[in-house]
């Protein structure tokens, strides 16, 4: 996993000010630029470009960005409302730090400050006949850029902020987060597999935040570790959510644990909210979101939640990839794995629970265990069958037909058999 300094400055490049800002400055650079692009080009253009061209040029880009931009973001947020009201509030994030929307946005807000600059420097004089003449090719070369940038806006916003899209970008977001987790398993530690591994007199070092842990720093706890001669045992995970009662880590053979507590509470990155990056239960969560409001009554839309449930199967697919040896960096770092029983829990038990009275859903539900139990008996395998008779429970006690419970008995079955065969 990444230092912690890194993955705040990966952060701060979604932020649509920071592009904002850089196009701002590009388009200012841009606007001062005719004077050197003008040492380039026949005398003779001079003669036939005047001021006035250009200043009624400048002045129709100026006027028409300040509108489209406007435009644009109360077209976002618009988005925002409806991906939160048809598909879930948590998936807005995703919107939010949508690059396409960024970069429209800040090419738009760069070709109005472009023109600004350009009329008030033409105004001042500042520009001689060549200057002008260089002012000329790059606003034609702006206004080509705004004009791409409008064809590339509109086909954007032809999808976006719908459910299909929009579930699209959360399942891209899961797939990388469970990839990068799945290449580090343990996050360049131990493998922390039996919990009877952590010594009894280990110290709990407890969070002095309430929130969710966004982001842990292996490399620091290490360093930690290797200063203070002990062993860290992680506890809480990125997703945990944590508060002055819960152990962030456990800490064995330190020296001083009080004075080594601020190190390891500054590795761990806590808010009010979870984040895709590091956690890929929390993709999976956002869509198990989807599908349970797609089963509601008021939606009562059971095709978007088979879309859903095969998204998930392709995302515990990942996880059930088998893996090479995980180096291990950080020696004196243990880490507990993800379980196979949580991330079932956080997707497809919900979805058996909202959608038990469907015989549709419930069929879903387990061919994708089935097809788990199959693809990776030793990962799934268990966890796969205990979520197969929990949703044969419900199913039983929600459908009305016996033909369908002995269908979805008889799939129940499948799972449990290919579970035993692993």
């Amino acid at each position: 996993m990444t230092s912690k300094w890194f993955w705040l400055m990966a952060l701060a490049t979604r932020k649509l000010w920071l592009q904002a800002v850089l196009f701002a400055f590009v388009s200012v650079v841009a606007a001062l630029a005719g004077l050197a692009v003008a040492q380039f080009l026949p005398e003779v253009f001079g003669q036939r470009i005047g001021a006035q061209a250009v200043d009624e040029i400048l002045t129709i880009l100026a006027s028409s960005m300040l509108a489209v931009t406007t435009f644009s973001l109360s077209v976002m947020v618009q988005a925002y409302s409806a991906a939160s009201a048809s598909v879930t509030p948590r998936a807005t994030q995703l919107l939010i730090e949508d690059r396409t929307t960024h970069t429209v946005l800040a090419t738009f807000l760069g070709a109005f400050i472009f023109a600004l600059v350009g009329l008030i420097a033409l105004k001042s004089g500042l520009y001689d006949e060549s200057g002008q003449v260089g002012l000329f090719a790059v606003t034609l070369a702006v206004v080509a850029a705004v004009v791409m940038t409008v064809m590339r806006w509109i086909e954007h916003l032809t999808h976006f902020g719908r459910v299909r899209e929009t579930t699209e970008a959360v399942e891209a977001a899961a797939a990388r987060a469970m990839k990068e987790r799945r290449g580090a398993t343990f996050l360049g530690g131990h493998a922390l597999t039996d919990p009877g591994r952590v010594p009894k007199g280990a110290r709990p070092i407890l969070a002095t935040q309430t929130g969710y842990v966004q982001h842990v720093d292996s490399a620091a706890l290490s360093a930690c570790a290797e200063a203070f001669g002990g062993e860290v045992y992680l506890e809480a995970q990125p997703g945990t959510f944590v508060h002055p009662a819960r152990p962030l880590v456990r800490v064995s053979g330190f020296e001083d644990p009080e004075a080594a507590s601020a190190r390891v509470r500054a590795a761990f990155t806590v808010a009010d909210r979870r984040s895709f990056d590091n956690d890929p239960r929390f993709g999976l969560c956002v869509l198990t979101e989807i599908a349970s409001r797609a089963l509601s009554p008021g939606v009562n839309d059971p095709g978007t939640a088979i879309d859903v449930i095969g998204r998930v199967l392709r995302l515990l697919a990942l996880w059930a990839e088998p893996q090479p040896a995980e180096e291990v960096r950080y020696p004196r770092l243990w880490v507990p794995p993800l379980k196979p029983d949580d991330l079932l829990d956080d997707s497809l038990a919900p979805i058996a629970r909202d959608g038990a009275a469907l015989i549709e859903i419930q069929i879903r539900v387990q061919k994708a265990l089935l097809a788990l139990a199959q693809m990776a008996p030793g990962v799934f395998g268990e966890a796969a069958a205990t979520e197969a008779r929990r949703a044969l429970e419900l199913a039983v006690a929600a459908l009305v037909l016996d033909s369908e419970k002995e269908l979805v008995a008889g799939l129940a079955g499948e799972v449990a058999k290919a579970a035993r065969e692993a």
